[in-house]
C-alpha cells in the first residue's frame, strides 16, 4: 500500500540512457511510468508508447489512468529524434514535433502537477567569447536538430493549456564513460592520432558549455520536487559556468592521452574546409569494421558552418529558483573519460557508438589490452624510427644531389633536367617531413618519387649514359632510404605487437631472411643484365656481349642485338629491357621491406612481390619462347636473366601460399578482407621471438638459404634437363623449324613447370608435365620428321610422364596446405 501512494511520474523515452538513469533516481520518492517503443525494466511500470501514432498515445494512457488514477506529479518528456548527419528527416516533425503535440493533447484530461521539456541550448543564437547566454537571449538554431526542439518549445507554448510547464535547455551532456558525439570523436581523434586532430576551421577560442549526468539527475530532481513552486511559464538554462574552449579542449586530451601539454592544432579556413568534409564524406569508402558495416566521416559539411559557435551560459536563473550548483566540471570529468577509455578501448567505444579502430577489435580476440598494446607499438615505433632517422637526413643530401646532378653530369635532355631539379625539390621537402615519426604517408610520396626517377629516363628516353646511371642509382637508394628502413608505415598495432611468426601448423617462417636472400641475390643478376640490355636500347653503347648465337646473316648484329632491338621489343613505348630492369629494382627493394612476419603484417607487399615474380616470370618465359620462334635466333643474356627470374618462383611461392592462407582464414573469421590486406592483423598462435638468422655459421647460413622449402627431387632434376635439352633440338638434332619449334615450346614449359615444382609448397604442379609429355607423344606425326627425332620424341615424352609421378620427399610442414601436396 504504501508503493501505491507514491506521486506517479510519466517519463517518455524511458528506455535511453538519460530515461534509465532518471528512472533508478526517481523510484527512490515517485512511482515511475515508463513510456517507449521499448521496454523500460528501470521503471516501476512500462507500456508501449508511439509517439508518431495518436492511437498509440492514447492506448498508453488509458492504461496509466485505468491504473494509476488521473492525477500525474509530473511528466517528464524526454522522447525525441536525433542524428548527426545535420539533413532533415521526417522523424524530426513526426517525433519531436508533432509526438509533443500529441501528447500535451492527451495530457489535457489528466490533472498534472508539471510538464518538463529537455531542450538544448543549440535554440539559442550563438555567442562570441566572453558573452554569456541566458534565457533571454535571441532563438536562432543552426541546424534540425535544434530547429525540431525550437519548434517543440512553440508547440508546449502554444498547447499547454492548463498544464504549467518547465523547459530544461540543456547543455552538452557527458558522464564518466561517454560523452556527446562532438566530444567523443574529438577523443578519439587524437587518441587514434589523426591527421585531422590537428585541424580545425572555427575559432579556437570558442566553446560549448557541458553537463556532467550527476548534476543533470540532479537538476530533474530539483524540478520535480519544486513543481508546484516554480512559475507556471519557466524555462531555464542548465550548464557548468566555465567554458572550456576549442584549443584547452584539445590540449587537455592531448596531455591526459599523450603527456602533451600543447596540442598543435592548425586552423584552416573555412572555403578549404568545408570542400574537403563534401568531398570526404562523399568519395571516401565506408570504412569497415569486423562485420564489413562501416560508418561515414563524422565531420559533415554543416558543422563547419558552427565550429565557431560559442555557448557559455548564465544559469543563475537556474541557482536562484532551484538552489542548484554543478558540483562537476568538464576539466575534472576529462581525466576520468580518458582514464576509462585507457582501461577498457573496446567497451568505451561501443559506449559512444564509435566505429571501433581495427587494433582496438583483435585486441580482445588475444586477450591484450588495447591501449597497452597501442602504447608499446607507439614506443616501438618511435624508437625505431628515431634509430633510422639517418635514413631521411641522407634522402635529403640525395635530394640536392639531384638538383644539382644536371649541371654536374651534363645532362642533354632538358626533360631530365626538369625531372631531376622538380623530384630533388619535392624529396627535400618529404624527407624533412618523414623527420617526424607521426608522418609517415610522406615517406610513401618519396617511394614513389624513387619509383618516378627508375622511370624518368625510359620515359624520355636519356640521351646521357649519366643520366641514366644516376636516375637508377639514385632511384633505388632513395625508394629503399623511404620506405626499406623502419619502421615501416601503416601496419596496425596488433599485427605489429601480437601474433606468430611461424603461420600457424607451419614448421618455419616464409618470410624470413634467408627465404629471401635467394630472390634478392637473383634479382640482382637480373638488374645488371637488364640495364646492360637498356643502355644498349637508349644509345648509350655501341655493341652488346654475345658469346654464342648469331644474328642474321645480311645484317652485322649478333644475335642479342637482333632480340633487343626486334619488332617486339620496338612494340614498347619504352625500352622493354629498361621496364626488365625496374621490375628487378622493386623486386629487390620490396624483398628487403618487413620482418619475418610480413606474411600476415604486410599482405600487400607480398602478393607484389609475387606478382613482379610470378606473373612476370611467366613473361619471361613467353619472351624466351618466342625468340627462335618468331625472331630467328636467342639472346644469351636474356636466357641468364630469365633463368634467374624463373629460379625465384619457387623461393617466392611458400610466402604467398602462406598469406594466401592467412587473408582466407582472417576473412573466415569475420575480419574485413581491405583493412588486413593493406594493414595486417595478428593470426592465431602466440608471439615469438624473431631470431637472428645470419648468427650462425656461413656453411649453415647457406644451405638454410638454398634450402628453405625448396628442394631437387632425382625426377624433377631430369626433368629440367629434358626441358633444356627440348629447347634445343633444332642444335641437338637438326630438326625442322615446325619440329623444333614444339620442341622449343614445349621444353620451356616443362622446364618452368618443372623449376615451380621444386618448392615442396607447389609440388603437386608436376602433374601439369604429363599433358605436356603426353604431347611429345604426338609431335613427330603432326610433323614430317626423321627417325631419330620420332625416338627422342616419344622416348622424352614417356621420360617426362614417369618422371612426374614420384612426389618426393617433403622435409616441411605447410598447415592446411599439406592436402594440396600430392
Amino acid at each position: 500500500m504504501r508503493n501505491r501512494q507514491k506521486p506517479v511520474i510519466v517519463l517518455t523515452g524511458a528506455s535511453g540512457n538519460i530515461g534509465s538513469t532518471l528512472c533508478t533516481a526517481l523510484k527512490k520518492t515517485y512511482r515511475v511510468i515508463g513510456l517507449d517503443v521499448n521496454p523500460c525494466e528501470k521503471a516501476d511500470a512500462s507500456f508501449d508508447c508511439d509517439l508518431t501514432s495518436e492511437d498509440s498515445v492514447k492506448l498508453a494512457f488509458y492504461k496509466i489512468r485505468a491504473q494509476y488514477g488521473n492525477h500525474i506529479a509530473a511528466v517528464i518528456h524526454l522522447a525525441a529524434y536525433f542524428d548527426f548527419t545535420g539533413e532533415d528527416n521526417p522523424l524530426y516533425q513526426s517525433v519531436t514535433v508533432e509526438g509533443t503535440r500529441r501528447l500535451l493533447k492527451i495530457l489535457q484530461d489528466f490533472s498534472v502537477e508539471r510538464f518538463i521539456y529537455t531542450s538544448t541550448m543549440l535554440v539559442h543564437k550563438p555567442g562570441v567569447p566572453g558573452q554569456k547566454i541566458n534565457e533571454d537571449s535571441p532563438i536562432q538554431p543552426g541546424w534540425i536538430y535544434p530547429q525540431s526542439k525550437a519548434d517543440a518549445e512553440t508547440v508546449i507554448r502554444q498547447e499547454h493549456g492548463k498544464i504549467p510547464y518547465t523547459i530544461l535547455r540543456l547543455a552538452g551532456l557527458y558522464d564518466d564513460n561517454s560523452a556527446v558525439p562532438t566530444l567523443s570523436h574529438q577523443i578519439v581523434r587524437i587518441y587514434e592520432r589523426e591527421f585531422k586532430s590537428h585541424l580545425y576551421t572555427g575559432d579556437l577560442l570558442a566553446g560549448q558549455a557541458f553537463i556532467h549526468k550527476d548534476d543533470m539527475v540532479d537538476l530533474f530532481l530539483r524540478v520535480v520536487n519544486c513543481r508546484n513552486k516554480l512559475p507556471e511559464d519557466n524555462i531555464l538554462l542548465a550548464g557548468e559556468s566555465e567554458v572550456m574552449n576549442y584549443q584547452e579542449l584539445q590540449n587537455r586530451i592531448g596531455h591526459l592521452i599523450f603527456g602533451k601539454t600543447v596540442w598543435q592544432t592548425i586552423n584552416i579556413p573555412e572555403f578549404i574546409a568545408k570542400p574537403g568534409a563534401w568531398l570526404e564524406e562523399h568519395t571516401e569508402p565506408i570504412v569497415p569494421d569486423a562485420f564489413d558495416q562501416g560508418e561515414k566521416p563524422f565531420i559533415k559539411p554543416f558543422m563547419i558552418n558552427l565550429a565557431s559557435d560559442h555557448y557559455d551560459l548564465d544559469t543563475s536563473r537556474t541557482r536562484t529558483l532551484l538552489e542548484w550548483q554543478p558540483k562537476h566540471s568538464i576539466y575534472n570529468g576529462l581525466k576520468k573519460l580518458i582514464a576509462d577509455l585507457k582501461r577498457d578501448p573496446a567497451a568505451w567505444y561501443k559506449r559512444n557508438r564509435i566505429m571501433q579502430p581495427d587494433w582496438v577489435q583483435t585486441a580482445d580476440e588475444k586477450d591484450e589490452n588495447p591501449d597497452q598494446i597501442r602504447r608499446k607499438h607507439e614506443t616501438e615505433y618511435r624508437q625505431t624510427h628515431h634509430d633510422n632517422i639517418w635514413a631521411h637526413f641522407l634522402n635529403m643530401g640525395l635530394a640536392l644531389w639531384l638538383i644539382t646532378a644536371p649541371v654536374t653530369l651534363g645532362y642533354e635532355s632538358q626533360a631530365m633536367i626538369w625531372s631531376d631539379v622538380i623530384s630533388g625539390l619535392v624529396l627535400l621537402v618529404v624527407s624533412f617531413i618523414s623527420l617526424s615519426w607521426r608522418f609517415g604517408f610522406a615517406r610513401w610520396i618519396g617511394g614513389a618519387i624513387g619509383l618516378w626517377l627508375l622511370g624518368a629516363p625510359l620515359i624520355f628516353w636519356a640521351p646521357s649514359a649519366a643520366a641514366y646511371l644516376n636516375d637508377s642509382i639514385v632511384g633505388m637508394l632513395v625508394m629503399g632510404l623511404a620506405i626499406a628502413t623502419r619502421p615501416t608505415p601503416g601496419i596496425s598495432p596488433v599485427a605489429a605487437q601480437t601474433g606468430p611468426t611461424i603461420p600457424p601448423g607451419w614448421s618455419y617462417s616464409p618470410s624470413g631472411w634467408l627465404q629471401r636472400l635467394p630472390i634478392i641475390i637473383l634479382a640482382f643478376v637480373g638488374f645488371f643484365i637488364s640495364r646492360y640490355l637498356c643502355a644498349y636500347q637508349l644509345g648509350h653503347i655501341d655493341a652488346v656481349w654475345e658469346p654464342f648465337f648469331e644474328g642474321n646473316a645480311h645484317d652485322p648484329k649478333n644475335g642479342t642485338e637482333e632480340i633487343i632491338t626486334s619488332s617486339v621489343s620496338k612494340a614498347w613505348p619504352v625500352p622493354d629491357a629498361g621496364l626488365g630492369a625496374m621490375t628487378y629494382a622493386l623486386e629487390i627493394l620490396t624483398g628487403l621491406m618487413g620482418s619475418s612476419q610480413r606474411w600476415r603484417t604486410m599482405p600487400w607487399l607480398v602478393i607484389l612481390f609475387g606478382i613482379m615474380i610470378v606473373p612476370l616470370g611467366a613473361v619471361s618465359i613467353i619472351f624466351i619462347i618466342i625468340q627462335p620462334i618468331i625472331l630467328g635466333t636467342w639472346c644469351t643474356l636474356c636466357l641468364i636473366a630469365a633463368a634467374a627470374m624463373l629460379i625465384q618462383i619457387p623461393y617466392s611461392l611458400d610466402e604467398l601460399i602462406a598469406t594466401g592462407e592467412f587473408l582466407y582464414r582472417r576473412k573466415k573469421q569475420g575480419r574485413p578482407f581491405l583493412r588486413i590486406f593493406f594493414q595486417g592483423d595478428t593470426d592465431d598462435g602466440k608471439v615469438e621471438p624473431v631470431h637472428n638468422e645470419f648468427a650462425q655459421s656461413p656453411l649453415k647460413v647457406t644451405r638454410e638459404m638454398l634450402g628453405g622449402g625448396v628442394t631437387l627431387p632425382w625426377s624433377l632434376t631430369c626433368c629440367i634437363f629434358i626441358g633444356a635439352w627440348l629447347m634445343f633440338t633444332r642444335i641437338t638434332l637438326g630438326s625442322d623449324t615446325n619440329m623444333a619449334n614444339a620442341d622449343h615450346l614445349i621444353g620451356s614449359l616443362v622446364l618452368t613447370v618443372a623449376v615451380t615444382a621444386l618448392a615442396e609448397s607447389g609440388r603437386s604442379f608436376r602433374y601439369l608435365i604429363i599433358p605436356l609429355g603426353a604431347a611429345l607423344l604426338f609431335t613427330p606425326f603432326i610433323y614430317d620428321v626423321e627417325f631419330i627425332a620420332l625416338i627422342f620424341s616419344i622416348g622424352c615424352g614417356l621420360l617426362l610422364i614417369g618422371l612426374s609421378l614420384p612426389r618426393g620427399i617433403i622435409h616441411n610442414s605447410y598447415g592446411k596446405w599439406n592436402r594440396f601436396i600430392v
